[in-house]
């Protein structure tokens, strides 16, 4: 029986049916889903973790005690678990531990476009790609397999593109068997385990010599296979590339990878004297282009195509037509039949949803004329004209670090931080205790909307409710930071302009570190709404000042201002700072 799913859904379907009863991630665009699915399923554990850190941990400890885990992140979040990624290669395991990466090319919702290939060289563990979903799929059951196998983590490489795509999957009718009620006890192995640097110097030869028995385990997997075809042109590939190439030279030979780290170097020898020549077809940077080119063997690949972006069909059409290797009418024929010519869509810019809270917040901030620095999340959304109030923003946890470097730094300027809940708790603390400890001036704000909103509303430590709807005890932000120390602490609604404003004010005054918590529900979570306001057109002097709230019901009339009430969410933002008091509930 086959069911459509997509990449992320057959990646949670692949680890439950092959034994996976431990999994643990930090929601991040495009990986999210896989966790949201899996913990629909009977008889495991799923939960979202503070950090990618943390669940990674979390992944080895299941491992550790022999259970099968998963743990899955988006491709920056592998930068934040890098630190217990290089030392699970040494460890080992007991059950076998699969680490998806999400990577995200073209950066639909990303701060950077690093390709997370260069993570299995790096740290010297064995990667898979899969490229469409029924891989997804099978791969996490073979990689489960090789990690157990082998002593080692793998890591499974999906791309948005397989994220999101849906294509069939082969699924059964029944469910896997069910899991033993008492695992053993644990193993003490302190040798194995314990990665002191007398234990890790006797680990690391294993290593090196782990890595050559993948390399000739890949020579035999049926993941990597030659698809014969014209020898006039072979095409090497892998994912969601492979998919694209296939489309665009249907009669080229083809060295499709699933394995995509260690590489098979006979099995490419081997296809390279089958072909005239070879053309490497990958997104992002040259990864296999320059290990192939290592072994002697020449080819075609980044002077063909570009290491930024994500590729296409007619993308590919485009670049070898361009490098003699696609005839020109050819490129021309299908371009005009298959292009949507994107140029003449209107351009939709991101901006903050009616009644979001952080509205007021960054009006406030902009009227104060202060320097903020901004961090991942829907907040960065006001660095957006009309509000244009947010003037860096780095990675998760970076804008109080920045903030306080700033302020060391002797700077005129007044400066906040804003940072959200879910991102406090994820890259936050670590930075706002290292204000109160080196005694910097910095008022943080923490943009409080009680839930982990630009990704879909995951819950997280300040909701009080898990990612499998159990209830637990949620984290008081105000008590945690007056446990770190901090005295100067006030809570907010972001919707009172006037109290925000002398808040903010009274900190910026204040000679110590503080906080604010802007404390007001996401609006498309909590569904709250009030009356729309009205507008009077007499009244309305058409001055612009409410559209400075940058707020998608606030629309511009011939000589006045109206508002949408289909759109707006009755917030009153717009009463407060209109000037003439043109706007009001009657």
């Amino acid at each position: 029986m086959k069911k459509i799913m997509t990449g992320n859904e057959a990646i949670a379907y692949g680890a439950y049916m092959n034994g996976v009863r431990v999994g643990s991630a930090y929601p991040g665009t495009p990986s999210t889903e896989i966790l949201e699915s899996f913990a629909g399923y009977p008889h495991v554990f799923a939960e979202w973790a503070p950090n990618e850190k943390v669940a990674l941990d979390v992944g080895i400890g299941a491992a550790y005690a022999g259970t099968r885990a998963m743990v899955a992140m988006k491709h920056v979040g592998v930068n934040v678990a890098a630190d217990s990624l290089f030392y699970v290669v040494y460890t080992g395991l007991k059950g076998g531990l699969v680490i998806v990466t999400a990577d995200d090319p073209n950066m639909h919702s990303s701060q950077n476009e690093q390709d997370n290939r260069n993570y299995a060289k790096f740290a010297k563990l064995p990667m898979l790609e899969p490229s469409d979903s029924e891989e997804a799929k099978q791969f996490v059951g073979l990689a489960l397999e090789m990690s157990e196998k082998f002593d080692t983590p793998v890591m499974l490489r999906s791309v948005t593109r397989l994220s999101h795509s849906s294509s069939p999957v082969e699924v059964s009718k029944e469910g896997p068997p069910l899991p033993p009620e008492d695992l053993p006890l644990y193993e003490r192995n302190i040798q194995k385990y314990v990665m002191v640097p007398a234990n890790a110097r006797l680990r690391h030869p294993l290593i090196e010599a782990r890595l050559k028995k993948l390399a000739e385990y890949a020579e035999t997997l049926p993941v990597n296979r030659i698809e014969p075809g014209d020898d006039t042109l072979g095409i090497i590939a892998a994912g969601a590339a492979y998919q694209y190439a296939r489309e665009v030279f249907p009669e080229a030979t083809f060295l499709k990878l699933g394995m995509v780290y260690p590489l098979p170097e006979k099995m490419i020898r081997k296809f390279a004297a089958g072909v005239e020549k070879i053309l490497v077809v990958e997104e992002l940077d040259p990864f296999f282009e320059e290990q192939i080119r290592l072994m002697g063997i020449e080819v075609r690949g980044k002077d063909v195509f570009p290491v930024i972006g994500e590729l296409t069909p007619n993308l590919i059409r485009k670049y070898t037509a361009k490098a003699g290797l696609l005839g020109e009418n050819s490129y021309k024929n299908k371009v005009a039949a298959t292009d949507s010519n994107p140029d003449i869509l209107p351009i939709r810019p991101p901006m903050l949803c009616p009644g979001c809270g952080h509205r007021g917040l960054f009006h406030v901030l902009r009227e104060a004329d202060v320097v903020v620095f901004g961090d991942i999340g829907c907040y960065a959304l006001g660095a957006a004209p009309p509000l244009s109030a947010v003037h860096t923003c780095g990675c998760m946890g970076a804008s109080v670090g920045v903030a306080h470097g700033v302020s060391k730094a002797g700077v005129q300027d007044r400066i906040v931080a804003v940072i959200g809940d879910s991102t406090f708790f994820h890259a936050g603390i670590h930075p706002l205790i290292n204000t109160l400890y080196n005694g910097s001036s910095v008022t943080t704000i923490i943009t409080d909307n009680s839930i982990t909103a630009m990704t879909g509303h995951q819950q997280h430590p300040g909701t009080g409710i898990t990612l499998q709807k159990q209830q637990t005890k949620a984290v008081n932000l105000e008590q945690l930071v007056r446990g770190i120390g901090f005295e100067k602490i006030d809570t907010c609604d972001p919707y009172d302009l006037d109290n925000l404003s002398q808040v903010l004010e009274d900190h910026l005054a204040s000679e110590q570190p503080s906080v604010i918590i802007a404390k007001r529900s996401c609006v498309l979570y909590t569904r709250e709404k009030d009356e729309p306001p009205q507008v009077d057109p007499e009244e309305c002097t058409d001055c612009g000042t409410c559209l400075e709230l940058g707020c998608s019901p606030l629309l511009q009339e011939e000589g006045y201002v109206r508002i949408d009430p289909l759109l707006c969410n009755g917030c009153g933002l717009c009463i407060q700072v209109c000037p003439v008091g043109a706007i009001t509930r009657e």
